[in-house]
């Protein structure tokens, strides 16, 4: 199937590793120009490589999307590179509140320090307004682009001891569904895909493990009981199950879709 992505240029915020990664290398190879933002040059830099070594292009940029100064620079750097504007934006880059409790458990609410929260909110939500305010001028110009925003099943139906990462969440898909509707008539569509658990190839132990099973983790186990079709794949979400749905919501085949979220979470909420 043709998606219609062949020399787009297509930016992803923390495309170094996990998620991000796989769906550089997804977008990269359905012929767009990839843009692979990360925090840290090196993650962005080895990424970049992995695609140019498969024969497509890429380049990295390594930047700190809440800093409205750096973006600027990321996005006019891409046009000087690859000879157009960016098309084509995924947010993916996220991060969730510091798990200072014992187990590990992130805090409850009430006993997050605030600093904490302007880190939460600061990149979860200004990070993804930034880099919308940076690229639609461009997408405009060009007459069409599209806009993906990765965001959380907690978004959506809040979780315990995730309050304002939930909090973050909501406000990135509300906030895509206003900017759908205010530049739909530029061609530009705006879509959230929300997420549950993923498992990461980086993760040694533990149910997020790719190599845990529901023989060698109790804990993956219960975890599957949550998620319908991960209990009959005897897995969870890995990065390349979200990669396509990102791929399709870029491409031409979505061209009337737009201002929807989606889950790509094993069934974890349906809507």
């Amino acid at each position: 199937m043709n998606l219609g992505l062949e020399g787009q240029v297509a930016l992803v915020t923390g495309g170094g590793q996990g998620v991000g990664r796989q769906i550089c290398i997804e977008l990269a190879s359905e012929g767009a120009l990839v843009v692979v933002n990360d925090l840290f040059a090196g993650r962005a830099e080895a990424v970049a490589a992995e695609i140019e070594a498969s024969g497509k292009r890429a380049l990295a940029a390594p930047a700190d999307i809440t800093r409205p100064d750096q973006i600027d620079e990321m996005v006019a750097r891409a046009a000087r590179h690859f000879g157009a504007p960016v098309s084509v934006l995924v947010n993916n880059a996220g991060i969730v509140p510091e798990r200072r409790e014992k187990g590990g458990r992130t805090p409850l609410f009430l006993d997050m320090p605030v600093d904490d929260w302007a880190k939460v909110v600061d990149l979860n939500v200004y990070g993804t307004m930034h880099c919308c305010r940076a690229v639609l001028p461009g997408m405009i110009e060009r007459g069409g682009g599209r806009i993906v925003n990765i965001i959380s099943e907690a978004g959506r139906v809040g979780e315990a001891n995730l309050a304002v990462y939930s909090g973050a969440k909501a406000a990135i898909a509300a906030f895509g569904k206003a900017i759908a509707r205010e530049h739909g008539r530029h061609r530009i569509t705006v879509n959230s895909i929300a997420l549950g658990a993923v498992s990461h190839a980086g993760i040694k132990d533990g149910p997020l493990s790719v190599d845990a099973t529901v023989d060698n983790n109790e804990r993956l186990a219960k975890m599957l009981n949550l998620y319908p079709i991960a209990k009959g794949l005897g897995r969870l979400c890995r990065p390349e199950d979200v990669s396509g749905v990102v791929a399709f919501l870029a491409s031409e085949r979505a061209l009337f879709v737009t201002g929807q979220t989606l889950g790509a979470s094993g069934g974890f909420v349906m809507l």
